[in-house]
């Protein structure tokens, strides 16, 4: 039973530290709507998403509302959309696009992900269809997001995709290029891509997952660092102690609103991802988490040891409040969205050579970067294929989400508004790797994948 120091404690956490319920995330399976024809899919599609969605806004403010906890976004993700079309066999499937777009506006959510394809291995004509839907796709559509997942630590890394989605990235960004390119905003690439993940834009509904469930992704950067900030003399392992308790109780009020929504909407409780969700807003910040801990700004020498630590901290903490934990469970560090970050990268103490070392030891990758709109497809390639290549190798999820803005130059800033901010375009290293990526194939699995 919560005694009075704990509700107190909660409520000015929610009051003046930023802490709320980043998203409700219902994960809907499409595998009974495939059919050959594309307008019957598309019928059975919105049918079924409606009709499981239509009361999960409602339900996520009511909640809020009873328990006075801020829940930020409400979304909707669903089976890969290559995996269901395939019975279609048709070339275009931006009306599958189209379709997840107009299921989105009548449910009321932010997001809906899916959009996606799963080539680890290998491409079917369904996942070809797919990907070269995405960049007219995410140009129609306000609230569908794209995800391919092109490696996994079992299967190596599909190189002739990785080829393909530096360009794919390039075309999205050209038909979004009136809106700061943001259609690239909504697409991620992902090696060890997870099933259960409640966070845009690479939420999709796994195949081993049940016909509809609940899942909730968590926030409280700003919880965390308001509690160093008491810590001032500590050592890192007492740092270390109190960022595992802040994430027990930041991880038990997400599992009181998986509960609680699971129950009010008749759907299975999926899963609470532990990740430090961060913001635009200023105190909101996995930047600023690392600089209380003696940083004087992220990306100087021992970002990568502080961001170990929390990232290991939230999740030992997390894993004691919760059932059932899962979805990507770490730190983020999103450039665009992450207020801390943002003005690291504008000093030039954060550059993407930095972050992806630090994409080493948190969730999920190189996230919401703005590059220059000259960028070659070859070199966005090659950012996909180095991390792609950690992910692999570590065992771990990792992902590239980057913008090249068109008709943007080093130094510009692009704003996307709302939660994604606003973003310094950093520069990217111009040596050339086009040969090495036309190459294609595939980059084998490490040994250590052979644990059967």
């Amino acid at each position: 039973m919560l005694d009075l120091y704990e509700i107190n404690e909660t409520l000015s956490m929610i009051n003046n530290q930023h802490l709320d319920i980043r998203t409700i995330t219902m994960g809907i399976s499409l595998l009974d709507c495939a059919d050959s024809s594309v307008e019957a899919c598309c019928r059975k599609i919105y049918d079924k998403i409606t009709t499981k969605a239509k009361h999960l806004v409602e339900v996520g403010e009511r909640i809020s509302a009873t328990y006075g906890i801020p829940i930020v976004n409400k979304r909707i993700s669903v089976t890969p959309i290559a995996l269901v079309a395939a019975a279609c066999n048709t070339r275009d499937l931006v009306p599958f696009a189209l379709t997840l777009e107009r299921a989105a506006c009548e449910c009321g959510v932010n997001f809906l992900g899916g959009f996606s394809a799963l080539v680890q291995k290998g491409n079917t004509p369904s996942d070809d269809a797919l990907i070269r839907s995405i960049p007219e796709a995410l140009a129609r559509t306000s609230h569908v997001c794209s995800s391919v997942n092109i490696g996994s630590t079992k299967a190596g890394i599909n190189m002739d995709a990785v080829r393909t989605m530096g360009e794919i990235i390039k075309k999205t960004a050209d038909l979004t290029a009136d809106n700061g390119s943001i259609g690239c905003a909504k697409l991620v690439v992902f090696c060890n891509a997870v099933e259960d993940n409640p966070f845009m834009a690479g939420a999709f509904h796994g195949v081993g997952e049940a016909d509809c469930v609940i899942n909730v992704g968590v926030s409280g950067p700003g919880v965390v660092k308001c509690a160093l900030e008491d810590m001032k003399d500590a050592d890192l392992g007492e740092i270390a102690e109190c960022i595992k308790r802040t994430a027990f109780k930041i991880t038990r009020m997400g599992q009181l609103v998986a509960t609680e929504a699971s129950k009010q909407l008749g759907a299975r409780f999926g899963i609470v991802d532990l990740s430090l969700a961060p913001t635009p807003e200023v105190g909101d910040s996995v930047a600023y988490i690392l600089e209380e801990m003696g940083l004087s700004s992220v990306g100087s020498c021992g970002t990568t040891a502080a961001l170990a630590l929390l990232n290991d901290a939230v999740k030992k903490g997390g894993v004691m409040a919760s059932s059932r934990v899962g979805g990507l469970s770490g730190a983020f560090i999103p450039v665009s969205e992450d207020a801390g970050m943002i003005a690291a990268a504008r000093s030039g103490a954060l550059t993407i050579e930095k972050l992806e070392a630090m994409t080493c030891v948190c969730s999920v990758g190189l996230d919401m970067i703005a590059i220059p709109g000259d960028t070659p497809a070859s070199t966005i390639s090659g950012i996909i294929a180095d991390e792609a290549a950690i992910g692999m190798v570590n065992q771990k999820t990792t992902a590239v989400r980057v913008i090249p803005v068109v008709g943007g130059k080093v130094g510009d800033t692009v704003s996307f508004g709302g939660l994604l901010g606003e973003a310094p375009i950093m520069p990217v290293n111009g040596a050339d790797c086009s040969k090495l990526i036309s190459r294609g194939g595939i980059i084998p699995a490490p040994l250590h994948s052979l644990k059967n």
